[in-house]
């Protein structure tokens, strides 16, 4: 493999590692791995720690809803004796504001199990995780019309709360967000019945082959999830007739990034893909994504590299396209993970000059100026070129 986007960093920042290294440390082997004498100083976490989430800058009040959906067809591709494959999905709309209650970051026991894994013998309470400040509402009433579907992957070990923030943001502007939780692939999923589900994955892909099946693993959760929301007489969601089934769209971060290329590849009704700092070991062949349009934003990786797998299929992209980077960003700049190293104290890994807000922001507004321009047709000079406003932003030739 190549893993050069999988750059390793110091123990303390294990919330912020990248695929790889997070799929080969220690810290990340299930069950959580007690605290040893070796173990990394838990930080103290000051007084009244609170985290908040970016305003969405979008006119739409988000709501949300939470999906568990079971694929009968399909046996759990990493423990088959759990039965048919179960996935929980957090589902974001327009909706009226004032009509819901406040949307919760994560359930109790997947933070708990996030932090544990992640910082051996660490002493951070549960609740500054889930107590973190949203901007959705649950259940909240959904606004009329129809509207494009952007479905998001997140990173390997990471919940799919990483990318609650773009979430958020994209359907503020006007889109449904399907953003799934790829079980038995993170720290920790719950299901209804109050079971949560550990990372039985984490540590064992040692192969480009056996990332490439993961990738390939996810775009089949994709293309189910889009079954669910779409072509069926009775639909999953009871808003799905929000959805406009000829716009749909998929980014994802890291591995969640890789794995739009499968689903690009397999599934006819996904139009574009976004891939936030995910080497692809499914790499795009030479013949092409069949002219859907694909955004690659990264991290820079000094003296002058770049991943291999990015430049093989930046070459055979046979669409529109743009390949970004982003100055004085990381592997996590692109999720929520650099809000809670800001407010715990934690260092940002070497050569970090972006804040997280910032990072956030710069993340939202190109992955939304993309879907923008390719599933409404609203034309975005942003993608252009550098703009003055938004420096941090390099545009590959």
């Amino acid at each position: 493999m190549t893993g050069i986007r999988r750059t390793a960093t110091a123990a303390a920042l294990l919330l912020a590692l990248p695929l790889s290294v997070a799929a080969t440390a220690p810290a990340l082997a299930v069950p959580a791995v007690p605290a040893a004498a070796t173990s990394p100083a838990s930080p103290t976490v000051p007084v009244g720690v609170h985290v908040d989430l970016p305003r969405p800058t979008g006119p739409y009040t988000p709501g949300r809803e939470i999906l568990h959906l079971v694929d009968q067809n399909r046996p759990d591709p990493w423990v088959p004796s759990a039965g048919p494959r179960q996935l929980m999905v957090s589902m974001y709309y327009p909706a009226k504001a004032g009509t819901g209650g406040p949307a919760p970051y994560m359930t109790p026991q997947a933070a708990r199990l996030m932090l544990d894994t992640k910082l051996p013998g660490n002493t951070i309470p549960t609740e500054v995780v889930t107590g973190t400040r949203t901007w959705a509402e649950s259940h909240a009433r959904p606004q009329p019309g129809r509207y494009p579907l952007v479905v998001l992957s997140p990173g390997f070990t990471m919940p799919r709360t990483e990318l609650t923030s773009l979430a958020e943001d994209l359907t503020s502007h006007g889109y449904v967000v399907a953003l799934i939780d790829h079980t038995y692939e993170n720290s920790g999923t719950t299901f209804p019945d109050g079971q949560t589900l550990t990372c039985v994955m984490c540590g064992k892909l040692k192969t480009q082959e056996q990332w490439a099946a993961l990738n390939e693993s996810r775009a089949k959760d994709v293309s189910f999830v889009i079954d669910q929301l779409t072509t069926h007489r009775h639909p999953a969601w009871r808003y799905a007739r929000m959805i406009d089934r000829d716009r749909i769209g998929m980014a994802g971060h890291s591995v969640g990034g890789a794995a739009t290329v499968p689903s690009l590849l397999t599934d006819h009704r996904i139009r574009a893909g976004a891939n936030l700092d995910g080497t692809m070991d499914f790499p795009v062949p030479t013949t092409g994504l069949k002219g859907k349009p694909f955004l690659m934003i990264g991290h820079p990786l000094g003296d002058h590299q770049e991943d291999s797998t990015w430049t093989e299929s930046w070459a055979n992209l046979d669409g529109w396209k743009r390949w970004l980077t982003v100055a004085g960003s990381n592997h996590g700049t692109f999720t929520d993970t650099p809000l809670f190293l800001e407010k715990l104290g934690l260092p940002e890994p070497p050569g970090t000059t972006i804040g997280a807000e910032r990072g956030i922001h710069l993340t939202d507004t190109y992955v939304t100026a993309f879907f923008d321009l390719h599933l409404k047709g609203i034309d975005q000079p942003i993608l252009n070129g550098p703009t003055p406003e938004n420096p941090e932003i390099s545009f590959h030739p």
